[in-house]
């Protein structure tokens, strides 16, 4: 019951009650005797049940599509880096693909997702798991990749908590193989040579009852799961039932208990009027029976489908275009909102989630594949997720040339300088991606013996972006003030 109390403050009395209304009489709000003051929310550990989360995930593509869409989209697009040379960019990116890191990645965010937590360890050829990582020990060529170990694979010792102050404080040191296959090493792994992703985050208590994992995304949305798949299936289980046929026999009661020829005579009955309407589409009855047939009516089960779906997009915060694959419905209804929205949560967890470990692993290869540390003021932004038009690409495409010609113009770039701009720029705009490093060295160069003030002849330009050639046309027109 809310409870109130009055205080004098200069002859005026001033009530304070609790943000909260009950009427014990009537037996309404919270606390009072009613069925709504019994409801209470129970731990169902669902993370905790690895069989039911494989065979939900495993037979209900519901559950793939709300487990798989996140990391997904995290790892679709790839990253754009900066603070590097062209040619170390797209050898690192070269290797990316040979060792399939987007894909092992995606497949860490996965597991993360269905069973609360997995690893990526990164596999360095002749280096003990056991031994903390030093980037700057790794050879050429010696990363060869990811290894995924989901929850259940690994057992991290208890008490053997990073007590160093960082973003792994209170994270297990080690981690034991405990998966039994041949291709897993039965390794005791350190903490800084793996790609940690947890699931949903969880208060510390729960934590620690989860050992150090976190939430399974299934968990929360398990009874909006049952809900969804329980009203689908009973609907179409109602498909059976749609049409049904009732027969009113005088005597009926009489027959069965009879039995013998009375009862047989019945069922002989029964199956000549299924055979005359399978056959015809006509019902036989004796004159003082009475046939019916029944039929269903489908209304509202659509509606209530819907509201169950929608459920689970809120669970999930996802928008019903990617969770069901379906265009959304109403007037004007385009999705464009919601996707947007979809993209700006994916950006969130990559920054959150993916940030810190990919720069450590582009870390690792950068040793392995070019044989030198990361510089400093080397950085990486995660693509667009949102693809964008011919048109918005064009506008793109047309105001960097103006911005680097007015650049170049102003003696705030050079003519090499703005080449690399422009084929920089070509992921975006999808133009001047034929702009060779020979090209942009032959620029230098000239650029190097050029006289001082005055006119400076260029090469013909035209061919870089064969036939875009035009877009180039500035840089005839550059002039060293």
């Amino acid at each position: 019951m809310a409870k109130s109390r009055r205080t004098q403050q200069a002859g005026v009395t001033v009530a304070r009650t609790n943000d909260s209304f009950v009427n014990a009489t009537a037996n309404l709000g919270w606390g009072t005797n009613n069925q709504s003051s019994a409801s209470q929310y129970a731990l169902s550990y669902q993370s905790r049940n690895r069989i039911n989360l494989e065979a939900a995930y495993r037979g209900s593509w519901v559950v793939r599509a709300a487990v798989d869409a996140m990391p997904e989209d995290m790892t679709r697009c790839g990253i754009e880096m900066s603070g590097l040379e062209p040619e170390d960019i797209s050898l690192i990116e070269r290797d990316m693909m040979r060792l399939a890191i987007w894909d092992a990645l995606c497949d860490d965010g996965k597991w993360a997702n269905l069973y609360g937590g997995c690893l990526a360890v990164m596999l360095i050829d002749g280096q003990d798991f056991a031994t903390p990582l030093r980037v700057e020990s790794i050879g050429k060529d010696q990363f060869k990749g990811l290894l995924i170990l989901d929850r259940w694979m690994v057992s991290p010792p208890v008490g053997e908590v990073v007590k160093e102050f960082g973003p792994d404080m209170g994270k297990p040191v080690y981690y034991n193989v405990i998966a039994d296959y041949a291709a897993i090493p039965k390794a005791k792994i350190h903490y800084s040579r793996v790609i940690r992703l947890d699931g949903m985050d969880l208060p510390f208590y729960q934590r620690v009852s989860e050992n150090g994992w976190g939430l399974s995304v299934l968990e929360p949305m398990w009874d909006r799961l049952i809900a969804f798949d329980s009203a689908s299936v009973g609907a179409g289980q109602l498909i059976y039932k749609a049409h049904l046929r009732t027969m009113t026999i005088e005597g009926l009661r009489d027959i069965i208990a009879m039995g013998g020829p009375a009862l047989a005579g019945l069922k002989a009955q029964m199956e000549f009027t299924r055979f005359a309407q399978t056959n015809e589409g006509m019902t036989l009855v004796d004159a003082k029976d009475k046939f019916e047939a029944h039929t269903y009516a489908f209304s509202g089960l659509s509606d209530m489908l819907t509201q169950f779906a929608q459920q689970l997009c809120g669970a999930l915060s996802m928008p019903f275009t990617r969770l069901f694959g379906q265009s959304p419905t109403g007037l004007n209804a385009t999705g464009e909102g919601e996707m947007k929205q979809w993209h700006e949560k994916v950006k969130q967890n990559q920054e959150r989630r993916l940030r810190n470990p990919l720069h450590r692993l582009l870390s690792v290869m950068s040793m392995s594949t070019l044989g030198k540390p990361l510089p400093d003021d080397f950085s990486f932004e995660f693509r667009n997720l949102q693809e964008m038009s011919e048109k918005e690409k064009s506008e793109i495409a047309k105001s960097t040339v103006d911005a680097v010609t007015a650049a170049v113009d102003a003696n705030l770039l050079t003519v090499s300088g703005g080449m690399k701009e422009l084929k920089a720029s070509a992921p975006v705009t999808g133009m001047f991606g034929n702009i060779s490093d020979d090209d942009i060295a032959e620029a230098e160069e000239q650029e190097k013996n050029a006289p001082p003030p005055g006119e400076m002849d260029l090469p013909d330009v035209s061919k870089l972006t064969g036939d875009s050639g035009s877009a180039l046309d500035w840089l005839k027109r550059f002039r060293r003030k």
